[in-house]
């Protein structure tokens, strides 16, 4: 359950001056970064840019070794139990187990988060309401479609009530009616509980539509911080000044490249061989 005595004026995340190395490679260098409560933050870049290391950093599964990290006032180097109990987090690899029902992959990700035994019944049933798989939650999992399948990985991470949700490439491999469903559910759960959610995402057009705010990263860095509007309007007006005479109107496509440049980098760690090799396998199972 989440903590009722965690302030809801502080913000659902602050990082300052967070970095982190892996060994002599500077992956996270000295970020600066705050996620409104009830937003939608997206977190862009390109591969190596420094993001998954700041999710994990930020969900407690790698230390605070410089800087500090804050999850809606609570101290991540310190206060790890509490920060976890705020959190609801939906991998890229996959998590739900095809051997099991759709139930029985909620009800052991409640047993996870520790929900308590007499809620429980009725919070799996609500998180698979939620995503619109009550219907078929006695179903196998194995039986599932990819979009099915990744909103049941969102009941998992819904069952516990999180007050904020990190999703790391929530529809990688779906087809675009599956991403489309994924999308209205999160759509739908943050509009029923005003839940906070932290999104990175390769497709433009996702971060375009669906998310308040954006931060690029890269080399380890923000480079860039606001509005998808606010970003295209920025870049519309360095290319005016660049070109003395305005272009056509710039899109979140045009931001990226802007500011990622080529968009190769090698400083991020938290994105290792294992990592890519799992990201393609969700991508082929959920295909």
């Amino acid at each position: 359950m989440p903590d009722t005595d965690t302030t809801t004026a502080a913000p659902a995340i602050a990082c300052s001056g967070l970095s982190y190395r892996f060994g002599s490679s500077l992956a996270v260098d000295r970020v600066d970064l705050s996620v409104m409560n009830g937003e939608v933050f997206g977190l862009l870049g390109p591969n190596g840019a420094g993001k998954t290391t700041t999710i994990r950093v930020i969900t407690t599964l790698l230390p605070v070794p410089a800087g500090m990290v804050r999850v809606f006032g609570h101290d991540v180097a310190r206060e790890k139990t509490a920060v976890r109990r705020l959190l609801g987090y939906v991998p890229q690899q996959l998590s739900a187990d095809s051997a099991l029902t759709g139930r029985e992959n909620v009800l052991l990700f409640a047993r996870v988060y520790d929900v308590p035994r007499r809620e429980r019944a009725a919070r799996i049933t609500e998180a698979l309401d939620a995503v619109g798989l009550g219907d078929v939650a006695d179903r196998m999992a194995a039986r599932y479609s990819g979009g099915m399948v990744r909103r049941l990985e969102l009941a998992q991470a819904l069952v516990s009530s999180p007050r904020l949700m990190i999703l790391d490439e929530p529809t990688v491999g779906l087809d675009p009616l599956a991403r489309t469903s994924v999308w209205e559910r999160l759509t739908e759960v943050r509009a029923a509980t005003g839940m906070t959610m932290l999104v990175t995402t390769h497709s433009m057009d996702e971060a375009d539509r669906y998310c308040d705010r954006l931060g690029l990263m890269h080399q380890g860095r923000i480079r860039a911080l606001g509005t998808p509007e606010q970003l295209k309007a920025e870049v519309a007006a360095a290319t005016a000044a660049a070109t003395g005479a305005p272009g056509p109107p710039p899109t979140l496509e045009d931001v990226f490249r802007h500011f990622a440049g080529s968009g190769l980098g090698d400083n991020d760690h938290g994105g290792e061989f294992s990592d890519v090799r799992g990201t393609r396998r969700t991508a082929s199972r959920l295909g």
